[in-house]
């Protein structure tokens, strides 16, 4: 399929340089992305580069079947240009961004308004859409909840019990890490990339050290991208188990409950083995990692696994096996297959859709290129698909990560790194474990980012959330919310 685009085609974690891009007009260029998406593509990311008074359009696409990435950009322009969203729906938040960022305006798009912030910096909580009807009402939660939760605002609009429809405003701590990073690489930068979602430290880390070494045209060493493979499975293994727990409470499922959190304990004091972190900060740096992983400790650290895994399997097999749980769960909050595609969902999420959606398998890169994806899919769409979708992965990966740790490669942890090439674009797709992290790099002619564009996961997967609400209880929205348990940090970037 993506033999005969007109993009320039690279792999996953490459460069190129930027000269290479082909351009089109604006106008010309969300007709040839619209064409590629048409065909089966999906929108990675899609953002805008200042070039002067003007500024440059880039798309980064996906086509997963044929494991390739491919990348275009637009002439410089300064006012408008045609919408993608009119089209296709999932480029509408990356277009509503390049609007509030650079005051591009996409003519077309049918809901316009602000992703993170409104006036002088307020969070993007302007105008809300409205449900008409004698018997409707409205429902505002949030920004601040009960608990320990980051701030976000939910409006929903009901007849009775049942949403109509759910809108999510977010930018309640926009940190302008994208901006920090302009002009870098600096001496805190990869501090920075290890807390655009804390809980998801090693996927970021991963994908801007392999950004560095695509612009450096250098692979880390073997030892160093199994050690990295390793620690992603281990963030993969500890979240999931959080997430079950967490599904089990809203349900007022103790037993699993209570496992479950200290399980997800263990699981990151496995990550803290390695490194010294539980949340795996430190470990990798552009050109491989900091620490080793020696014999003794692997042994260890399998032994100790094994042990964890058995542990939630147990907690898992009652948390199944309860009918309460159950009925709680099936129909309840459901995101179709083909809403799914439309709204470019990734990770967990997508693939309870049926939507066989993994970067570990569909564009495999460091250690990944030599295992095999232990990739989940289970079709329904809704709670309880995304909460087996967690259960299947976790056995999945430790099945993987007792393999690994029973024949570690021996072929260094670090290698010199050169700095970033001058004029260049590359791009980084990393799984996490809620989904896809994509960052991309545009260099300038002394190597610094001229732009550095990240996408979180939950920068997808929000409108999905906001869709499994339709036609549900509102009573239902704390299992549904749990269940895609989306980052409010890594969107408030």
């Amino acid at each position: 399929m993506s033999a005969t685009t007109p993009f320039a085609l690279i792999a996953n974690a490459t460069s190129l340089p930027w000269a290479a891009l082909p351009v089109w007009p604006a106008d010309e260029f969300v007709t040839a992305t619209a064409a590629e998406l048409q065909r089966g593509a999906r929108l990675c990311s899609w953002f805008a580069v200042p070039e002067g008074e003007a500024v440059v359009l880039v798309a980064v696409i996906a086509f997963d079947a044929d494991n390739t990435l491919a990348v275009g950009r637009s002439l410089p322009f300064g006012r408008s240009y045609p919408s993608l969203t009119a089209t296709h729906p999932q480029a509408h938040l990356f277009e509503r961004e390049v609007w509030e960022n650079h005051g591009i305006t996409p003519e077309g798009h049918p809901w316009l308004k602000p992703v993170r912030r409104a006036n002088r910096n307020a969070p993007a909580n302007g105008e809300f859409f409205h449900v008409d009807g004698p018997e409707i009402h409205e429902v505002a939660v949030g920004p601040v909840h009960a608990g320990i939760i980051e701030p976000g605002h939910f409006r929903f609009q009901c007849a009775g019990e049942e949403v109509l429809h759910l809108e999510i405003a977010l930018g309640y701590q926009h940190r302008g890490i994208e901006e920090v990073l302009e002009n870098g690489p600096h001496r805190s930068t990869l501090v920075q990339m290890e807390t655009i979602a804390g809980d998801a430290s090693i996927a970021h880390g991963t994908a801007y050290a392999s950004v560095m070494e695509a612009l450096a045209d250098m692979e880390a060493p073997l030892q160093a991208q199994w050690l990295r493979g390793i620690a992603l499975e281990l963030e993969r293994l500890a979240n999931h188990t959080g997430d079950i727990g967490a599904l089990a409470g809203d349900v007022a499922f103790l037993p699993t409950q209570s496992a479950c959190g200290k399980i997800r304990g263990d699981f990151l004091n496995l990550t803290a083995m390695i490194c010294g972190n539980r949340f795996g900060r430190t470990l990798v740096r552009p050109g491989g990692v900091r620490h080793g992983l020696d014999p003794e400790r692997a042994a260890q650290l399998a032994e100790r696994l094994s042990q964890a895994l058995a542990e939630t399997a147990q907690a898992a097999a009652w948390f199944w096996d309860s009918s309460s749980v159950r009925s709680r769960f099936d129909n309840v909050g459901v995101v179709t297959l083909k809403q799914a595609a439309e709204i470019g969902l990734v990770g967990p999420a997508a693939r309870a859709c049926g939507l066989v959606r993994d970067v570990r398998y569909d564009h495999p890169a460091g250690w990944h290129r030599f295992t095999q994806a232990p990739v989940a899919v289970w079709p329904g769409g809704d709670v309880s698909a995304r909460a087996r979708i967690r259960t299947l992965e976790i056995q999945r990966s430790g099945e993987l990560l007792l393999e690994q740790l029973a024949n570690p490669p021996d072929f260094g942890l670090f290698a010199p790194i050169a700095p970033p090439a001058p004029d260049a674009i590359a791009v980084t797709l990393v799984e996490s474990w809620r989904g896809e992290v994509c960052h991309v790099a545009v260099t300038g002619r002394r190597g610094h980012f001229r732009k550095y564009k990240i996408t979180d996961p939950s920068f997808h997967n929000w409108s999905g959330l906001a869709l499994s609400l339709r036609g549900t209880a509102i009573s239902d929205f704390p299992i549904c919310n749990k269940s895609f348990n989306l980052s409010y940090c890594g969107h408030d970037l």
